[in-house]
C-alpha cells in the first residue's frame, strides 16, 4: 500500500532556520551570499529596477533577531535581499540594472519558491526522523519536485 502526499508549507520559523533554508536554496540557483561590510548604505543607480515579493503564509518569529535581519545574495548583477517585514513575513527584494521588473519578479518568485521548498524538505525530514520513519529513496524530478519514499517503523 502506498500514499502520495503533497506538502505545501506554512512557514513559521526563526531567522536562523530561514537563513539555513535560504542558504540551501541559493546554491541550487547559482546565487552566492554577498559580502556585507558594515551597514547597507548604497545608492541605487537610476537604471536599477526593483521587484518585491512576499512569501505567502510565512511568519519569521521575532526573538533575538528583530525585523532588521536580512540576507543578501547575488548572481550576474542581480541582487536579492531577504528580510523580515514589519508584520513578520519573509520578504524578498530583487534589484538589478538592465532587467525588467517582470524578469526580476520571475527570478524572485523562483527564489522564494525554492526557499519554501527547502524549508518544507528539512522540516519533513526532521519530522520523519523524529517519528522513526526510514527514508528509502529521495530524488529531485525534472520539474524540481522532491520525491521521498519512506517506510513506517
Amino acid at each position: 500500500m502506498s500514499t502520495v502526499l503533497v506538502v505545501t508549507p506554512i512557514v513559521v520559523a526563526s531567522w536562523p532556520l530561514m537563513s539555513a533554508a535560504i542558504t540551501a536554496a541559493i546554491g541550487t540557483m547559482g546565487f552566492a551570499a554577498a559580502q556585507n561590510k558594515g551597514p547597507r548604505v548604497r545608492q541605487l543607480a537610476s537604471t536599477t529596477t526593483r521587484a518585491e515579493i512576499e512569501l505567502e503564509d510565512s511568519e519569521i518569529l521575532a526573538g533575538s533577531a528583530g525585523s532588521g535581519e536580512q540576507m543578501v545574495v547575488e548572481r550576474d548583477g542581480i541582487r536579492a535581499i531577504f528580510s523580515r517585514d514589519a508584520r513578520g513575513a519573509l520578504k524578498l527584494c530583487v534589484e538589478g540594472n538592465g532587467h525588467s521588473k517582470s524578469e526580476l519578479k520571475r527570478i524572485g518568485e523562483a527564489l522564494v519558491g525554492r526557499v519554501a521548498q527547502q524549508y518544507a524538505y528539512h522540516r519533513l525530514v526532521s519530522e520523519l526522523k523524529e517519528r522513526q520513519m526510514t527514508i528509502l529513496d529521495q530524488r529531485v524530478g525534472e520539474d524540481q519536485a522532491i520525491h521521498i519514499r519512506v517506510r513506517s517503523g
